[in-house]
């Protein structure tokens, strides 16, 4: 099996060498660069072959949300964690809505750091070997093998994120599923412990298939509960 390929980019060199360092010690490949507009010359460059990005938020030249939304535009697997020292909410919430698997919050460990690449990475791992299943739930068909979702005719563009809420609401159709039962369903036990990356990727999710997301009718929010996915 080939080495997984990890972008980083980060312009503190001492961040990027710590990076780089965990990363290669895990005998992943990794490509570095010290800004934004690097990054993107890199990832044009080399498209089809990386696993993962890790992107700091301040860039010069061009900064970690427009480097994220870039790089969805023409890869919806591909997996990307924001390094940052921004901690407010809604740096976060902006971060995920880009396009984002995850966030960590510098200064952060080894240990962090390596749970949540290791996350991000099974999530975004070859899908060869998935069942030959399909789920349906009205106009809605998801394809678990091709990792595809269409309703009736159209085919809906979804990150791998967006893709298993999809899959965890068509196997629980009905049932309403906890903010912390989607949160260790999705990210793992040892991932993310933040239950806003949930209502985060809700929104996002919502937007591609709600009529009018502001008024859902098929993701419902149980009011101090979680989310329930309606025929």
């Amino acid at each position: 099996m080939s080495k997984r390929r990890i972008l980083v980019a980060e312009d503190e060199a001492s961040i990027r060498e710590f990076v780089v360092i965990n990363l290669q010690s895990r005998q992943y490949e990794v490509e570095q660069a010290s800004n934004g507009a690097e990054a993107w010359e890199l990832f044009q460059a080399n498209e089809d072959n990386f696993d993962l990005a890790l992107l700091d938020i301040m860039m010069p030249e061009m900064d970690g949300l427009e480097l994220a939304r870039r790089i969805r535009l023409q890869n919806k697997r591909m997996g990307i964690i924001f390094l940052s020292a921004k901690s407010q909410e809604m740096d976060k919430v902006q971060g995920l809505l880009s396009g984002a698997d995850d966030y960590i919050t510098k200064p952060f460990s080894p240990s962090e750091l390596m749970a949540r690449v290791e996350s991000v990475l099974r999530r975004v791992a070859p899908h060869a070997q998935k069942p030959e299943v399909v789920l349906t739930s009205g106009a809605f068909r998801l394809d678990l093998r091709g990792r595809s979702l269409r309703r009736a005719n159209e085919r809906i563009e979804l990150t791998n994120i967006e893709l298993q809420m999809m899959e965890l609401f068509l196997q629980h159709c009905g049932q309403t599923l906890s903010r912390r039962d989607i949160l260790c369903a999705i990210w793992g036990e040892e991932g993310v412990n933040d239950l806003k990356i949930v209502d985060v990727n809700i929104r996002r999710l919502r937007m591609k298939i709600e009529e009018n997301p502001s008024t859902p009718r098929l993701i419902v929010t149980v009011w101090g509960v979680g989310y329930k996915w309606v025929e």
